[in-house]
């Protein structure tokens, strides 16, 4: 099989400039293609990492991949998904966001030996001439044909600001630049980066006479069309400090049947006649391909021994019953007690179970909330310093979230 179909299968594809020549060019030729990352945060999420499992792949069909970073771009902002400006990040912000990226990234691509590069579009994009830059690229843009473009159109009614309608000249500039300076004649990206990949794709043909080219990939959504990867506490985080191995592996295991199979194929590296097979179960016979699925990507994520003691500690903890180590767990200093006790809506903010103490109560007076195996009835309830000493304080919220809490 080749490597463009096994995408269309996995139920990667969205979008392509040109079919045939594309397909060709992944299954027959060996090329440079690039993926950009504005550094808008200092972990990738799993949206991110999609893109990342799309770039291993390809490197490994032999293709070399470039890893841009937005050191340029991400003081504008891609108001591309978004109702809203993006918060403005500093120099210095950006900076270290783009290291964090690195450290992670370098877990699946490799730069050795050219076999692949990490490149800032800051080299070029923060020392441009304003003026040259609108005669050399500005010139051609039509105004009318960006404004149609769904990254914009869907932000009229709220307020697109001009900052933001820079930031397709800056993308389409960058496809320029690395087709320039490495060769690259090929984007690839998310699907709601198709307007921003068509800039780069026409700039190319205009200034250079050249055909290049455009491939994007579905957006990890739900069977219901809603965009995966967003817990009470926030995004999906591949950083093991924003979001544990533990937490990650139970987001993947407690997603909903009808999404298993659709996140095997786009996620793992799983044979799709595996996939096939687990595709045949039913019922509560489903449980068993979400623990792979969970597992696999865990395994990808934070590495093998990280998602053994996920797999462990979830089967201690929902199917014996057992409290386990591994359980993620917040320290309660002597300052978070009053009068020598706690609230368990306090409790369940600091250990980010509700993000607001409203959520806290509401989840209490419906019943959701239990303390060490009894069901918490008054929103006022609290835990004394002395508990700490002598028990395992454990929270569960609804039916699968476990917390244990000790007494730094």
């Amino acid at each position: 099989m080749g490597l463009y179909q096994e995408f269309i299968d996995r139920g990667l594809i969205a979008q392509c400039t040109n079919e045939d020549v594309v397909k060709d060019l992944l299954d027959n030729q060996k090329v440079t293609f690039y993926i950009g990352f504005d550094p808008t945060a200092d972990s990738l999420h799993i949206g991110h990492f999609i893109q990342m499992k799309i770039m291993a792949h390809m490197q490994q069909a032999g293709h070399t991949p470039i890893a841009l970073f937005g050191g340029g771009t991400g003081m504008i902002g891609d108001p591309s998904g978004k109702s809203d400006m993006r918060k403005m990040l500093t120099k210095e912000t950006i900076a270290h966001n783009i290291e964090c990226f690195k450290k992670q990234m370098a877990k699946f691509i490799d730069t050795s030996d050219n076999k692949a590069y990490f490149v800032n579009n800051g080299d070029w994009l923060l020392n441009l001439n304003y003026v040259d830059f609108l005669r050399e690229v500005g010139v051609h843009f039509s105004v009318s044909r960006m404004l149609s473009a769904e990254c914009y159109k869907s932000r009229m009614e709220n307020g697109l600001t001009f900052l933001e309608f820079n930031y397709m000249l800056m993308q389409g500039y960058d496809f320029y630049r690395l087709y320039k300076d490495y060769g690259c004649i090929l984007e690839l990206g998310g699907d709601d980066q198709w307007s921003n990949i068509l800039g780069g794709v026409s700039l190319c043909r205009r200034k250079e006479g050249k055909e290049v080219f455009g491939l994007t990939f579905n957006l990890l959504l739900n069977s219901e069309g809603k965009k995966m990867g967003k817990t009470e506490k926030g995004a999906v985080w591949l950083d093991a400090e924003k979001t544990s191995p533990y937490d990650f592996f139970q987001y993947w295991r407690n997603i909903a049947d009808a999404d298993v199979i659709k996140c095997m194929k786009m996620l793992t590296f799983l044979p799709l006649e595996e996939i096939a097979e687990y595709a045949k179960l039913e019922g509560s016979d489903i449980n068993k391909a979400k623990e792979v699925l969970a597992y696999e990507v865990t395994k990808l994520i934070h590495g093998a021994e990280e998602a053994d003691k996920a797999l462990a500690t979830a089967r201690q903890v929902f199917a014996a019953g057992v409290v386990s180590e591994d359980m993620p767990t917040t320290t309660l200093s002597d300052a978070d007690f009053t009068d020598g006790v706690i609230s368990v809506v306090d409790m369940m903010i600091k250990s980010k179970l509700a993000p607001s103490k409203g959520e806290a109560r509401r989840l209490i007076q419906q019943g959701g909330v239990t303390l060490c195996g009894e069901k918490v009835s008054a929103t006022d309830a609290t835990v004394s310093a002395a508990n700490f000493d002598t028990n395992e304080i454990i929270i569960k919220k609804g039916k699968k979230v476990y917390h244990r809490f000790a007494r730094g």
